[in-house]
This record gives structure tokens, sequence and C-alpha cells, in this order.
């Protein structure tokens, strides 16, 4: 070994010496996720280059030191043209730092040498390359170039090697394939914590996400995710937050940063304790990682050990961002006279089926200037498949209250930049919702619009009870004054219903929902 080696060799050891890991025997281990804006270099290369180099100066920045884990977010990294291939981690681990062959793009080597460097586990989202002959068994047509192009996570160790790789399952709206079979991505760590792991999109369907949870018995999740906001039940923390409530799990969601494009939202969640951290940023959007300490869900002696410091909010001085709107014409709904009294209590149905709701409304009354800024509200139930355009979609089940900027539905979803003179001091609501063999999710679902974050944990109150005819009963009940209300409802979102999209293992381009934007911006962006 030469002098040089040896010396580059003594300095990443003391590097790795120097940084704190967390042990089995923590309650806690420290995560961060990274919200990261792409380059908006000319050229790809460019590109590639610009947002590799991002992602190492955040790994070297002093926010990340002692780290265990770090989270890069969804298509921030590389583009169809700079795929690379990835190693299967079932095969063999590979520290790609090591390897002396030209099989591997450059930007996954460097990867990992800072995984090992800075002694930490590293996830990143990329676009990879695979020989259609690889897969022999996979029927489907192959394109003329021989390869399969995926939207795959990986995951490397402390030692820098490629311990997890997952394909996203469920595309929307992307130029990719997916597998023949469904794939599942999970890793166990040295601290004591197995982590499951999805991608954007999936994480409104059962398989891999809920199914993990449900029979897998994962307890904390990593989500890498260009989510693209929609009005006023789906926007990224909102979702963030309900899932990982309503699964009481931990998880660590890092989110692409492009705010005038709608894609923005990270943070980390602790199941039933609610938000430790998260941002929706605005604007130009920006590369900045976000940190925690996660409390771990071992057994249920140490679950009532751990805590939570309170929460750390990136606030909205203006929502400068791009949101998308939900289909509410489809919801049948009613008006909330705010002029009437103070009160309501209204029962909905929706239209040809027995789902109902129950709302319990109590606001201040209005005292209300000349040319005064307002929300007007609705309740509404809505009981069918989601509203997707040429993309998998399921079944929903939601009761809520909802902002509009006018008298008209088609004015809801829609948000005003300032606030306004609505005061709610109680939203309370009920319904029933049906058990099913092949899973269910019910979360609660709620947006500001200060901040475009839910409402916290512990200023709302949530239970299920089980009734003798096997179904659920779920109360959904503010228990704080708030203002500039979004959204507040139980959003039930039903598996057994799922229609798959028709093609031929790759997704059908779209621009509708959520992540369909991602392949009219990938080229943009990257």
């Amino acid at each position: 070994m030469s002098i040089k080696s040896t010396v580059i060799l003594g300095l990443t050891l003391l590097v790795q010496l120097s940084v704190q890991a967390s042990l089995p025997s923590d309650l806690f281990y420290n995560a961060g996720v990274v919200e990261f804006r792409s380059s908006a270099a000319l050229t790809s290369a460019g590109r590639v280059n610009d947002n590799l180099n991002g992602y190492l100066d955040i790994l070297a920045s002093q926010e990340a030191e002692n780290l265990d884990i770090v989270v890069f977010p969804e298509s921030t990294l590389n583009s169809n043209d700079q795929a690379t291939f990835v190693p299967d981690p079932q095969k063999s681990l590979i520290a790609l730092c090591d390897d002396a062959e030209d099989i591997y793009h450059n930007l996954l080597k460097q990867l990992s040498c800072a995984a090992r460097k800075y002694n930490r586990y590293l996830v990143i989202n990329l676009t990879e390359k695979e020989l259609c002959s690889s897969v022999p068994e996979d029927p489907r047509p192959c394109a003329s170039n021989g390869l399969n192009i995926y939207n795959t996570n990986v995951v490397f160790d402390r030692k820098g090697q490629v311990v997890s790789r997952y394909r996203k399952v469920h595309l929307y709206g992307e130029n990719k394939n997916s597998t023949l079979l469904p794939e599942y991505g999970w890793f166990d760590t040295d601290f004591g914590v197995r982590f499951g792991h999805f991608i954007c999109f999936d994480i409104l369907f059962y398989t891999p996400a809920q199914e993990m949870v449900d029979k897998h018995g994962i307890k904390d999740f990593i989500f890498t995710t260009m989510w693209f906001s929609q009005l006023p039940f789906l926007t990224a923390v909102q979702v963030h937050q309900g899932w990982s409530y309503a699964n009481d799990v931990n998880f660590l969601a890092a989110g692409s940063s492009n705010p005038l494009v709608g894609s923005t939202g990270s943070g980390i969640y602790n199941g039933r304790k609610g938000i430790i951290v998260a941002t929706m940023t605005t604007g130009v959007g920006q590369r900045k990682i976000y940190t925690a300490r996660v409390p771990k869900y071992q057994t249920a002696k140490l679950r009532q050990k751990r805590s939570v410091e309170p929460g750390v909010i990136s606030r909205l001085t203006k929502p400068n961002i791009f949101l998308k709107r939900d289909y509410l014409q489809n919801y049948e709904s009613v008006v909330v006279d705010l002029s009437k009294g103070n009160s309501l209590k209204q029962d909905l149905c929706y239209t040809n089926t027995s789902f109902c709701c129950s709302f319990d409304l109590k606001w201040q009354s209005l005292a209300l200037k000349e040319n005064s800024v307002h929300y007007h509200y609705r309740l509404g139930v809505y009981d069918g498949l989601r509203n997707e355009v040429a993309a998998e979609t399921n079944f929903l089940k939601n009761c809520a209250l909802f902002s509009c900027v006018g008298e008209d539905i088609m004015d809801c979803g829609k948000t005003y930049d300032v606030d306004t003179d609505v005061i709610f001091e109680n939203v309370t609501i009920t319904a029933t919702f049906p058990k099913t063999t092949e899973g269910f999710l019910l979360m609660p679902n709620s947006l500001r619009g200060d901040d475009l974050m839910p409402v916290a944990v512990g200023e709302f109150e949530w239970s299920e009870e089980v009734t003798k005819n096997n179904q659920i009963k779920v109360r959904h009940s503010l228990n704080t004054t708030i203002s500039n209300l979004l959204a507040f409802s139980i959003y039930g979102n039903y598996y057994d219903n799922f229609v798959p999209v028709e093609g031929d293992g790759a997704a059908t381009i779209s621009i509708s929902l959520l992540c369909g934007l991602m392949a009219l911006l990938l080229n943009y962006i990257l």
C-alpha cells in the first residue's frame, strides 16, 4: 500500500471514529431527510454533476454530523439518459467505492464512498437501467435498446455496501418500467431498527407500503418522493402525518423541492405523537437537511419510555406554491351558511350508497368588515373510486369539511394568500366505515391555510370503535380554536377495490394527479 493510500485510509478511519453511531440498546436514532432542489444546468451530465455535488455537500455539512441515516428525495439525481446499473443485494453485497469495474455510474461510486467516509446509512433514489436479457422470466416486450428503466431506491450501509434496492411499483406518469411482480424494500441496521421503504405514489396502495405494516410488522419507514400537492386532502405533509398517525409508525419523508411547479414537502414523523420536524417550502425551493432524534418502536416497555421533543415546523410566509385541485364537484356537498347563527349539526349521505357522515360545527359569529376576505365552507361526502386519469386507482370513503373561495363548488379547493375572518371553535365528524378483507386505512386528514400544515397532533381527537356488526365507528374532533382552516376530514383509503392501469409494464404518461407531473417535468428539472 502506498504512503498516500495509507494516509487516506487513516483519515477515513479518524472520521468514522469521530461519528457517534446509535446502538441497538439506545431508545433513539438520529435521522436526516433532505429537501432537495434539482439542478437547472443545461446539459444532462452537468445536471447530474451538480446534483451529485449538492448531495455530497449536504453529507459533509455540520448539520449532518452524527446522523445514523440520511434520506434524499425521488428523481433529483439522474435521468433516463444518465441511468445506471445497480447491484442486486440479494445476490451479493458490493461496496461500489471499492469496485474497479466500469459497470456502475460514477455517482453510485461516489455516494458509496460518502456513506463509508461519514459512517452512516444513506438512502438515495435514482434512475436505474437493467438488461432485459437478465430477466428472461418476464414475457413482456422489451424496449429496442434492450433495457428496462426503473425508478429505484438504493440503500448504502456504513461500509458503503448496497444493502437494499427497491423498484417503484405504482408508477404515475413516468416513462419507466415496472417489475413483473411487485418488489418489497426493507433492510436491517446496526442500531436495531428495520426500515421499510417505498416511493411517492406507492403510499396510496396496499402493496408494498401498507402490506409491510400489516403483514410484516415494520414500524419505521422511508419515503422518497417528488410529490405534487393537491387541495384539499393530498398535500405532502398532510399525507405524511396522516399515514404515519394511522399506522402509528415512524416515517422519514424526503421531498423534491420545486414549489413553483407544486413539488415540496419533507419531514420526520413519530406516529401518534405526530411531527418531529417538517417543512413545506416556497418559491424556488431549497437544498437543506432536516434532522431529528427519532424514538424507536421496539417493545411495549420501551414505547412507554419514549418521548418526542416539540415539533419543529418550517412556516410559509406566503403559500407561493402551485397547488392542484381535487374533483370536489363529484362529492355530495352542502354549503355551510356562516351568516345563520354559529353552529350546525347535519347528516349527509353519498348518492346511491349507504355511506353517511355526521357533522357538528361551531364557529365564532362573523363580524366581517366591508370587502372582508373570508373562506366559504362546504360539508362533503364521497364514496367511490378516486379520480385518476390513465393511472391505477382505488376506493375512497371521505367525510369532509372543506373551504372554498366562493359559493360555487368549483370555487372549492383553492386558497387565498391572506388570513381570513372565519374561526372554528369545534369541528366533529363521525361515520361508520366497513371492514374489508383486502385492507384499508382510515386517516385523520386536515390542512391549515397559513402554512399548508395539518392540524397538529394534540389539537385533534381521534377514536375508532368496532361495532357489533363488525364495522368501525370513527370520530374525528377538533379540540382547539382555529382560523384559516382548509380541510378537516376522515379519509378512508380502501385497497380491495383496486383498479390497475392497462399497459405492458411501463406506466401511461399523464399530466394528472400528484406524481403525474413528473414525466413532463423531468427533463426540465433534471
